[in-house]
């Protein structure tokens, strides 16, 4: 028989990420979300009636060139949550709050 020389070509093994992902990015950490309840009281920052449920992100996920902030979120209930997510009105107030946010921290 002939010996043709089959040597295989190793498969690349898993590279190690050195960045985190955006989704690790967005992700909120225990001592933002207890930083954002204290700032909040418990109480929808937006309405200030009902009881706050949902860290709400300012900026995207796609946007933050670093992990999640206080000042990157809102304390909201749902219903202003839906609102500031899916409404024209909301998204522009939103990014009305996030642009006066960084313009406030750049100070």
């Amino acid at each position: 028989m002939y010996d043709f020389g089959h040597n295989p070509v190793p498969k690349k093994t898993k590279g190690v990420r050195v960045n985190p992902t955006q989704k690790q990015m967005g992700e909120v950490s225990k001592e933002v979300l207890k930083e954002l309840a204290d700032r909040s009281g418990g109480i929808c920052e937006r309405c200030g009636k009902a009881w706050a449920v949902d860290p709400a992100h300012l900026t995207g996920r796609r946007h933050l060139d670093e992990n999640t902030k206080v000042t990157d979120l809102m304390h909201l209930c749902r219903e202003c949550h839906n609102w500031l997510d899916d409404t024209p009105e909301g998204i522009r107030c939103r990014r009305f709050i996030a642009r006066a946010i960084n313009k406030v921290l750049q100070i």
